[in-house]
């Protein structure tokens, strides 16, 4: 088995380069080729800080000091005496904002679902491999639980439950949260408009370097939309006394105004002081199950902006971007074909990671010879991410494909059942094949070392465990692959698509949707699609 850290030839570079400093004007790189800037009018439309709410945020700031633990109890019942000190000499309550909306496409929690992750690169072919436990529970595919801090009834000074109490906390908390995000929207309207100097204008001076690398990055990525929102009200964080903890969800969009917000949600610190504006102390990185931190939460980047892809990397890989660009956008043309129940996504987003860069971005935590794997962010949009360390040059173009056929064609949510496993990392490599004739399919071998031995010859137990060595991984994608490459030769890719729908997006069983989109029954084209697979790699 090939082991992922360890560079084939002609692979990436280590990406083990020092983090580049920030550009002193804050708006990224300045590097035509592969630049972190843009052009000004492109970030400038309306941040709308009200739309969004209840994702999972992350505009990226320094790291909290402490454990991040908030209790109910420690705030008065009706805006005990932590909230009025707070709020001392503040004039009338503001007005209480209205109902907020889910950003567009924002997903739903669906228990079960599983990122889909690519595996390593040796250096024949890639290897693919699902990552995580398949028996895992996702509360949120891409944005994790909405924060809401204050469970449950809260005490008033003396201990008792408080007597009346809205669902969202006292008025005097709901003001309070109010004038944090009223911060938060001018930092958002900064970050649109460019004003380095106004995006920082919020937080303290120890917030600020973290701050600055956010910004930076963003720019970079041409960010459109940004909008903050907090559902919940601010706890007091235990034994610090002015101290405020509030969950922000913010919806976001990069280089196209009008798309479907991505989310993240993130614990925001913040120091209240008499009748002070609240000034921002610290964000926390997002830590939403699978997401983990964005890369523009963690990292430096450099940005290279195409039509129909967008790629980053850090700044000692820069070198790197034009090529992997134009690989990006030539893979966009074919996983366009695969967009299975929804328009193509307005961008494809890939990062390619170093070494550290792999261990952080999403949660790190992947097989060692992973070579890359996508991962759903909310609003529709799969980020895709590269291993630099375990990419051949030969073997990045039908990653591309595979792993943008998954943003393609997967629902927002993932996919819950392991049974379909064949299905949608067959399609997948169908496309990443790109027509090639059968024969010449890389994983062949692979498939018929696994169809002679330790297979049952049953398509839904095809996923391969966890732990599973690395000839069984690429033995399971080739057999999907052949599964999948027998239904389009016998029926047509429009006829697969439509099975794909009525299984991976609409949940119906295998029996139905083959009934729909065939005509046939499921389970004599399971046995025509074994027999044929047997044939090709037996």
């Amino acid at each position: 088995m090939t082991d992922g850290d360890e560079r084939p030839a002609g692979a990436a570079a280590s990406g083990d380069e020092q983090p580049a400093t920030v550009p002193q004007d804050g708006d990224g790189p300045t590097d035509p080729s592969a630049t972190g800037t843009e052009d000004p009018g492109q970030a400038a439309a309306p941040n709308g800080a009200p739309a969004a709410r209840d994702d999972n945020a992350g505009n990226g700031l320094a790291p909290a000091d402490d454990d991040g633990s908030a209790r109910g109890d420690d705030v008065g019942g009706d805006g005990g005496p932590a909230v009025q000190r707070a709020l001392a000499g503040a004039e009338e309550p503001a007005s209480e904002p209205g109902p907020q909306s889910h950003p567009a496409g924002h997903p739903a929690t669906v228990p079960g679902v599983h990122p889909i992750v690519a595996g390593g690169e040796p250096p024949a072919r890639r290897r693919w491999r699902l990552w995580g436990v398949l028996g895992l529970v996702l509360v949120l595919v891409a944005c994790g639980v909405p924060g809401v801090l204050l469970l449950g009834l809260v005490r008033d000074a003396a201990g008792r439950p408080a007597a009346v109490r809205e669902d969202r906390g006292t008025a005097a908390e709901r003001q309070l949260r109010a004038r944090m995000v009223a911060q938060l929207d001018r930092q958002a309207a900064a970050l649109l408009d460019g004003d380095r100097a106004g995006f920082l204008a919020v937080a303290e001076p120890a917030a600020r370097p973290a701050l600055t690398r956010r910004y930076a990055a963003l720019r970079a990525l041409r960010v459109t939309a940004w909008r903050p929102v907090a559902d919940g009200v601010p706890a007091a964080v235990d034994r610090r006394p002015g101290e405020w903890r509030l969950t922000v969800t913010v919806g976001y969009c990069f280089v196209v105004p009008g798309c479907t917000p991505s989310s993240v949600e993130l614990g925001t610190r913040w120091r209240v002081t008499g009748d002070a504006e609240p000034r921002l102390t610290a964000v926390e990185e997002s830590r939403a199950t699978p997401a983990g931190a964005r890369p523009w939460e963690v990292s430096d980047l450099v940005v290279a902006v195409g039509k129909r892809a967008v790629v980053a990397t850090t700044p000692g890989l820069r070198a790197k971007l034009p090529g992997l660009l134009a690989q990006a956008e030539a893979a966009a043309t074919v996983a366009d074909l695969y967009a299975v129940a929804a328009p193509p996504p307005d961008r494809y987003l890939v990062y390619y990671a170093g070494r550290a860069e792999w261990q952080r971005w999403y949660g790190g935590g992947r097989p060692k010879w992973t070579a890359g794997y996508a991962v759903g962010v909310g609003g529709g949009h799969h980020d895709v991410v590269l291993n630099a360390q375990s990419l051949t040059p030969s073997g990045v173009d039908d990653l591309l494909r595979h792993e943008l056929t998954h943003a393609a064609s997967l629902p927002d949510g993932g996919y819950a059942d392991r049974s379909s496993w064949w299905l949608v990392e067959g399609l997948a490599e169908y496309a990443g094949a790109d027509g090639q004739p059968v024969d010449h399919y890389e994983g062949l071998a692979e498939a018929r070392k696994l169809v002679r031995g330790g297979w049952n010859g049953r398509l839904d137990a095809l996923a391969p465990a966890d732990d599973a060595s690395d000839d069984r991984v690429g033995g399971a994608y080739g057999i999907g692959y052949l599964a999948v490459r027998h239904l389009v030769d016998r029926f047509g890719e429009q006829r697969v698509l439509d099975f794909f729908r009525a299984v991976v997006h609409e949940r119906r069983s295998m029996t139905e949707a083959a009934d729909e989109a065939f005509g046939e029954p499921w389970s004599g084209l399971h046995d025509d699609c074994v027999a044929y697979l047997r044939a090709v790699a037996g």
